[in-house]
């Protein structure tokens, strides 16, 4: 079972506060000034509070660390509706995709339909469906085909009659989404209780590399909350005018050693690549999206996040005018989809991008507006030299102390790496 260790929840056994902390109850700033009355800015003003009585001797960092660890993840607003979604382990493939498009979410917690009712939560859980695992299904099928036609020849995931056979097959209509288990990351999932930290859930969203968590009721044994990075990223953009937060807020990309990555590391696919290599590269690179460049290898003309692996399985009609599905065909198709069908989406939005010369507020604004998880950086010229991810910006605002998480892993445990993405 997890167990979330004392040392991740800023509490020694005795109860004492975190080094640098401060042992307060839980309550609402009682600033309220006019504007800020959403929860999110709510938590950004019991900040403030927080940050007011730091040592002066602490840095920056040290001092945001410690507010949020003061805070409990139980203070976090609740998630939407459609976030509340849970999918039975016996449903078939082909529904839980059409749930989680309909619903525009990413990854919902598949329930074991065999668990006993007084289950807990990680016996009632056999993991997290997510776009990520289904590309990773999807992979494995197009080289099982490929394989099956000539053994090493013709590729099938070229080929737009692979996509439509596969789907209307009895095979995927029959495929449950207990059957692709071995795609989810954990098992079940990594999931925190809710009197665990704000720092612990950001650091596991930023150098974990989390998409979601879920927060637990250990004695309901049920998820009560799900925090996604959408979610924190509009709670800091609630938090721009505040004063804790314009220690970064106002200063250039640039200043922050942002982007991180070099320009010749950037991984990016040019507008002819394959659909399925770009999600199979996703995959192997283990990140969330890429950028579709134009034949120079500078200018970014689209982007492919692994979400929109959706699209290959949920809109039939790319099929009928691209017959090679290569990424400029798939965004091309999938921009006529989402208008036809009056949908919004960062597809339909263009390009989104920034300079070095923003701040880090612009791109937080940005990203919460935008609903997007990452944004492209472009000099003078548009030429493309990197990317900023909502994970690059929590990892400028908090740290991992030493030996924080301690045992807090123990009981969840991760599948290979081969099965991941």
């Amino acid at each position: 079972m997890l167990r979330a260790p004392f040392s991740a929840r800023g509490k020694t056994e005795g109860g004492s506060p975190a080094a640098g902390g401060v042992d307060r109850p839980a309550m609402e700033s009682p600033r309220t000034p006019s504007g800020l009355s959403s929860p999110e800015a709510k938590i950004g003003l019991r900040v403030e509070d927080l940050w007011d009585v730091q040592e002066p001797r602490l840095s920056p960092s040290e001092k945001l660390n410690s507010c949020f660890e003061s805070i409990p993840v139980s203070s976090f607003p609740p998630a939407p509706p459609s976030l509340e979604i849970e999918i039975p382990s016996d449903a078939s493939l082909a529904d839980a995709v059409e749930i989680l498009s309909k619903n525009k979410i990413l990854s919902a917690p598949v329930w074991n339909v065999d668990a006993p009712a007084d289950a807990s939560w990680i016996d009632r859980y056999i993991g997290i469906l997510e776009f990520a695992g289904i590309a990773v299904w999807l992979i494995h099928q197009s080289e099982l085909a490929t394989h099956q036609r000539n053994g090493f020849g013709v590729d099938a995931s070229m080929e737009g009659n692979f996509f439509e056979s596969l789907i209307s097959s009895d095979f995927y209509r029959n495929t449950k989404v207990q059957d692709i288990s071995g795609t989810f990351r954990w098992a079940p999932f990594l999931a925190l209780q809710k009197e665990d930290s704000f720092l612990t859930m950001l650091l596991l969203l930023s150098k974990y590399r989390m998409k979601s968590l879920p927060v637990v009721d250990l004695g309901e044994g049920k998820i009560e909350n799900i925090i996604t990075q959408s979610a924190v990223a509009h709670m800091l953009a609630e938090c721009i005018d505040l004063h804790w937060f314009r220690n970064w807020g106002t200063k250039k990309l640039s200043d922050l050693g942002l982007p991180v990555m070099k320009p010749d590391k950037l991984v990016k696919v040019v507008e002819e690549e394959p659909v399925l290599n770009v999600f199979q590269l996703m995959r192997e690179r283990r990140i969330g999206g890429v950028p579709v460049v134009d034949e120079t290898g500078k200018n970014v003309v689209g982007n492919i996040s692994i979400r929109d692996v959706q699209y290959l399985l949920t809109a039939p009609d790319i099929y009928k005018t691209h017959r090679s599905i290569t990424a400029k065909n798939f965004l091309s198709a999938v921009r006529a989809y989402l208008g036809e069908h009056q949908e919004t989406s960062p597809h339909l939005q263009g390009v989104i991008t920034c300079k070095r010369t923003d701040t880090l507020e612009d791109i937080i604004l940005k990203l919460d507006s935008k609903k997007i998880h990452r944004i492209y950086v472009v000099d003078d010229n548009g030429s493309l030299e990197g990317v900023i991810t909502l994970r690059d910006i929590i990892s400028k605002l908090v740290h991992e102390p030493h030996g924080y998480f301690g045992d807090f892993f123990d009981g969840v445990v991760p599948l290979p790496a081969n099965s991941r993405v």
